[in-house]
């Protein structure tokens, strides 16, 4: 079977590099599927859970992102993530806890500067919940 290289990285470090059968992210404008021989293909990608599909095993790695870009060649994947985290990584009540400082950040913005920040700490926030009670129900 055709396998497709994906490298995941954070400015920070390499969070998974490996051969995958299938990749599914959160794309700009909706959930985009990678199988191999995909069209090249360059987009943004939104706070979201990066799905891995291996080729040794069979099992599904899961990544978190906030964000980033989506660079697909046909033999190659690769996720340059503004930040990323290992699914077994996420930490629920962390989550929880700055999307709870993201919420008082917005009602008590002073200018529209800080409203957007807190805004988009907000939804990363709201993403990353998301992708925890997808990783759940796995």
């Amino acid at each position: 079977m055709a396998t497709i290289h994906v490298d995941v990285v954070s400015a920070e470090e390499s969070i998974f590099s490996g051969e995958a059968k299938f990749v599914a992210l959160p794309g700009e404008n909706g959930e985009l599927g990678i199988l191999p021989r995909h069209t090249p293909l360059i987009t943004r990608i939104k706070p979201g859970a990066v799905r891995i599909q291996r080729a040794d095993n069979d099992e599904e790695e899961f990544v978190f992102v906030a964000g980033g870009i989506l660079e697909v060649q046909p033999g190659t994947v690769t996720v340059l993530a503004d930040t990323a985290i290992r699914g077994k990584d996420l930490d629920e009540a962390k989550a929880l806890e700055a999307k709870k400082i993201a919420e008082e950040a917005m009602k008590n913005a002073k200018s529209d500067i800080d409203l957007a920040a807190a805004q988009g700490e907000f939804a990363a926030m709201a993403a990353q919940l998301a992708a925890i009670q997808k990783l759940r129900k796995k």
